[in-house]
């Protein structure tokens, strides 16, 4: 049987509200019979992030090679989408996944469909955005879903340790938030004012932007006309700095504004290359999807895994971009 690799985004998934509280009810998931290849669900957040857009194709091509398994990949349609996100979860089930692989798009809000998932027998591995560590060993499922991710918190510093070095010791920086609900979100404002307190900077503002590219524009620009001596900003994701970016140049600042930020999307790289955008960091999306399928193949298999499972990061600056 050739493998089949299902791609599907967000609300073309004609999803139910079967993520609302009470879920569905669904058979265990039974171990595979010989010969056959299981399913695994990978569950992204918003594929308008050319973030996901990576980690999908990398997950698709690593399926590909290696070749036992049948992969269903979805997104939804926003970052903030979390009830379709619960409602992909509740349809992986349903369908009787082997699997799921999930990147939370809240830490919190996404544990009780996660737990319904391993209490019918469906294998969980957490990627990208960390679930609630209190939540989860709340819902007795803590020592059951590993988590397959970067150090965002570290990530952050690195990445503003940059921008210190580019606008010197107390310059007014502000910084652009993800989603207040996703654990990546606060470990990286963590490491932003990492970097700001090491480095001796004036933190003016700090508000979400919720990952959004739009968002942060506006926040951005209502930031800069209450802060017009701004020399910095820290932004949670590539999507968000480029909002960011588009407000440096209507007011006329470019070169007068540095950015740092988090992700090395495609789009970001010609910034880093003139050096608006001093530094992003690679967290290698495609990797951690292509890590969650292996880990999650391994628990089908019988193997237990729990805890953190640290993967790569990478600082990118003008000197090493690729």
């Amino acid at each position: 049987m050739n493998k089949k690799i299902v791609a599907v985004a967000g609300l073309a998934l004609a999803l139910t509200a079967c993520g609302k509280e009470g879920g569905t009810t669904a058979e265990p998931a039974a171990a595979p019979k010989p010969g056959e290849k299981p399913g695994v669900c990978l569950v992204m957040k918003s594929l308008a992030n050319e973030f996901f857009q990576q980690m999908q194709k990398g997950a698709e091509e690593h399926a590909t090679k290696r070749g036992d398994l049948t992969l269903s990949v979805v997104g939804i349609q926003n970052e903030t989408d979390i009830d379709n996100q619960v409602a992909a979860v509740e349809k992986c089930v349903t369908q009787q996944a082997k699997a799921i692989v999930i990147a939370p798009a809240d830490s919190r809000a996404l544990v009780a469909p996660l737990k319904r998932a391993v209490d019918a027998g469906v294998k969980v591995v957490n990627i990208d955005v960390q679930l609630e560590e209190g939540a989860m060993k709340a819902a007795g499922i803590g020592d059951k879903v590993p988590f397959v991710g970067p150090d965002n918190r570290e990530g952050a510093k690195q990445s503003g340790m940059e921008l210190v070095k580019a606008v010197g010791k107390d310059a007014e920086v502000v910084i652009l938030e993800g989603n207040p609900g996703a654990a990546n979100a606060a470990q990286r404002k963590a490491g932003f004012e990492d970097a700001i307190k090491e480095g001796g900077l004036k933190l003016v503002d700090s508000k979400t932007a919720h990952w959004e590219t739009n968002e942060a524009h506006t926040v951005f620009s209502n930031m800069l006309t209450a802060h017009p001596d701004i020399k910095g900003v820290l932004a949670g994701n590539d999507n968000m700095a480029l909002g960011a970016l588009k407000a440096i140049d209507e007011q006329g600042k470019k070169g007068q504004i540095k950015v740092a930020s988090f992700d090395n999307i495609p789009a970001i790289a010609q910034y880093v290359k003139d050096g608006t955008v001093v530094a992003t960091l690679d967290q290698y999306g495609a990797q951690q999807a292509a890590n969650g399928i292996d880990y999650a193949m391994k628990m089908i298999g019988g193997e237990n895994f729990g805890g953190w499972q640290k993967t790569e990061i990478k600082l990118i600056t003008k000197d090493n971009l690729g």
